[in-house]
């Protein structure tokens, strides 16, 4: 995560984002955006929240709208933990064309189909809402200068700090939830089956496995979807903990690997990373979108569309992995 902020700040404080944002305006408008909406959808990359911020620049209503929009569709570092986890647990580690690595294809082929999805919003609304009159960029273009080690510095230290209070208290508060709804209540007497399964967290999986169960997802992957939404990041923990697994941050994913790629299929692997491509699993992107937005409008059709987003294309990407024989 301090790398991808590492390039962003260095582009930042070179002075290079703006001409990058000027180059890419004859891109851009091809799908129905501005250049200024680069500089907000790159800032995704490492986080939504601040790209969302970032879109104030933008003049039009309707350009920063749209943009606002789609920058869920860009892969945050968020979701690196559970992609890891996936790819390592499914994607076999081979060469393709002497070149490249099949899992780094693979991860590659994730951000593409998040930026692919976006710029194919961006169209539909294009197409959606009325054509207003072509729009020139005007741009004040800085002078290039080599970066400030201060500044990049400085900025790292904020972003990590934040970063790390945002994230670290959400994964521990849900950590504990997830334990909770894990271990309570007991099994009854003369139970044979794992005590999770008579617990809050079995009841309500099974209660959501009913929706998910076409496109591949158990009642555990079901019951860690839930305090995924808060953060990301906490699906790989809330994992462990409905597996009752006890072991902690990188030990979690080690043990998990060999689990899951026991339990799952290739497709449900499949499906699972396709839902992190699209699903809007971050309440604080919500939060931001709505007072960005001036209301819940907004903020409830973003979340609509990309949750019947992500179900559909996880149905897709399951029902070809079973015709496959993945299944």
């Amino acid at each position: 995560i301090l790398i991808l902020f590492f390039f962003i700040l260095v582009l930042e404080e070179s002075g290079y984002l703006p001409r990058a944002a000027f180059m890419l305006d004859r891109i851009m408008g091809s799908v129905g955006l501005s250049g200024r909406s680069f500089i907000p959808l790159l800032s995704s990359f490492a986080c939504a929240i601040p790209g969302i911020m970032a879109a104030r620049t933008i003049a039009s209503p309707r350009d920063r709208l749209v943009t606002i929009m789609i920058m869920p569709l860009m892969t945050c570092s968020a979701r690196l933990p559970v992609y890891a986890l996936l790819i390592g647990a499914f994607i076999p580690k081979r060469n393709v064309g002497g070149m490249f690595e099949l899992q780094g294809l693979v991860l590659f082929g994730l951000y593409v189909a998040g930026v692919a999805s976006a710029m194919g919003i961006a169209w539909l609304a294009k197409r959606l809402t009325s054509r207003d009159l072509p729009r020139p960029l005007m741009m004040e273009l800085p002078t290039y200068h080599w970066p400030t080690p201060r500044n990049v510095a400085i900025g790292l230290w904020q972003r990590a700090s934040i970063f790390l209070k945002r994230v670290g208290g959400i994964i521990l508060a849900l950590t504990v939830v997830m334990w909770f709804l894990a271990s309570f209540p007991a099994p009854p007497a003369g139970a044979t089956g794992a005590a999770i399964e008579y617990s809050l967290a079995g009841t309500l999986g099974r209660g959501l496995a009913t929706i998910f169960e076409p496109i591949g997802f158990n009642w555990q992957i079901s019951v860690a979807l839930v305090p995924g939404m808060a953060a990301r990041e906490v699906a790989v923990s809330a994992l462990g903990t409905v597996y009752a697994l006890s072991a902690t941050g990188d030990d979690t994913a080690r043990a998990l690997t060999p689990l899951i790629a026991h339990s799952w299929s290739l497709a449900t692997a499949l499906s699972l990373l396709t839902w992190f491509v699209f699903a809007p699993q971050c309440l604080s992107t919500l939060a931001t979108v709505k007072r960005e937005t001036g209301g819940w409008k907004w903020t409830l059709v973003m979340a609509g569309y990309l949750f019947g987003l992500a179900w559909l294309a996880c149905f897709g990407v399951y029902r070809a992995a079973v015709a496959a024989g993945w299944g």
